[in-house]
């Protein structure tokens, strides 16, 4: 039976200790579990709790290490010290996976330990090992979805119940879907964490996260919705990483779907992944993709592949795509905002549509992704909404700017 060493002892850490504890698994146990707080009562036995890493770390009975926080630099402590220790590693934190994706799984192959990290990506969707064993053949020609079931919740509130952006918040605050700073949530950077990790098991291709732009639903307001609603779309904040020519782009920004998308009925804290494959075709995986018990089973199943010792394969790396000329490629986005001024700051190569009132201007037209990355810090200051349509063109190299060429169209 292989010992664990758990850190952290939060909402995924207790979920795995009950998992454990009542599922009849017996192919591995708790031993040691470490937290920071001394003063916290806990429903682990008190003699198995510890405060410092190093206990695990030097514990020769102690084989695979378990880290369950949401500090990712602690986390980032934790994981290098584990794989240059040669024990196996297990994490759930899509942000410190994110982060140094490259250099932990370098670690990991010169220690020879195992590094999995399923609980990171989507709760309960076996989303990862999907991607890396299924496809690890097979050419990926575009993957979306929805990755953040707090941003998800909220807009099921907004479109399903008319709430108002603020309160959906609070609610989403009051049922711990949010923290008091949901700002990774909101923002689209824990789904950017997400989509890092996916990109680097279906293409190959290691992003950094400031690579990668993100926008998010924080800045939507009743104008935005009506906008959609009008059109009978939903808006939901949406990653996606696609190929065109063996070359990559990815992006994580809200979007209009229709219903004859198949995000547009996934509601509440449930995810949803859309993989177009060059053999399988499109294929869907749908969850739960948060919460204690669906992350506490994904962590799980990693213990289990590193009791069978089995690592990812990373097929996909071995022959990684390049990535697309961003200034070639154009995206038509919808934006709304109140400052004249704020349009000025919009390069956009065309218009398709207008509204302009006196509350706001809102307007749809492509911008190219490297203009986009530019100036989203600006777009962001000025709290302008802005979703994409689904829609996107590449410019050939030898054209003129604005004779472009379509590159894919969402139906």
């Amino acid at each position: 039976m292989k010992k664990i060493g758990l850190v952290g002892f939060g909402c995924v850490g207790q979920g795995l200790y009950l998992l454990l504890s009542g599922a009849g698994y017996d192919n591995a146990v708790i031993k040691r579990i470490i937290v920071k707080n001394r003063d916290k009562t806990r429903i682990a036995p008190s003699e198995i709790i510890g405060y410092d890493i190093e206990e695990l770390l030097e514990d020769p009975e102690i084989d695979i290490i378990v880290e369950a926080i949401d500090d990712a630099e602690w986390a980032y402590e934790v994981a290098r010290k584990t794989l240059v220790s040669g024990k196996q590693f297990v994490t759930a934190n899509k942000k410190l996976v994110a982060s140094h994706l490259e250099e932990l799984t370098a670690l990991a192959k010169i220690n020879n330990s195992i590094f999995r990290y399923e609980a990171a990506v989507c709760g309960a969707i076996p989303v990862v090992q999907t991607i890396d064993n299924y496809f690890a053949y097979e050419p990926i020609y575009n993957l979306r979805g929805i990755f953040n079931g707090t941003s998800n919740y909220i807009l099921s509130k907004i479109f399903q119940e008319k709430l108002e952006y603020k309160l959906a918040l609070k609610q989403a605050q009051d049922l711990g879907f949010a923290e008091t700073d949901p700002t990774s949530d909101v923002g689209g950077y824990d789904a950017k964490y997400k989509l890092i990790i996916l990109t680097l098991h279906s293409f190959g291709v290691y992003f950094k996260p400031d690579e990668v732009v993100n926008f998010g639903i924080e800045y939507l307001t009743a104008d935005d919705i009506k906008f959609a609603q009008n059109k009978n779309l939903k808006i939901k904040l949406v990653p996606t990483v696609y190929q065109q020519d063996q070359k990559i782009a990815a992006f994580v920004i809200p979007e209009f779907v229709s219903s004859t998308d198949s995000l547009f009925n996934i509601e509440q804290e449930f995810n949803g992944v859309s993989v177009e494959a060059g053999f399988a075709g499109p294929q869907f995986l749908f969850g739960r993709g948060a919460g204690s018990f669906p992350t506490a089973t994904a962590v799980l199943s990693d213990i289990q592949h590193v009791v069978d010792g089995r690592q990812y394969l990373y097929t996909k790396s071995k022959t990684p795509l390049e990535r697309l000329d961003e200034k070639n490629i154009f995206l038509e986005i919808y934006v709304r905002y109140t400052e004249d001024a704020v349009k000025k700051i919009i390069p956009f190569e065309s218009i398709t549509e207008g509204l302009i009132t006196p509350q706001s201007h809102q307007l749809v037209g492509y911008v190219s992704l490297k203009d986009l990355k530019n100036i989203a810090h600006l777009l962001k200051r000025e709290r302008v909404s802005v979703i994409a349509t689904g829609r996107r063109k590449v410019k050939a190299p030898s054209t003129k700017f604005g004779l472009v060429h379509a590159l894919s169209e969402k139906a």
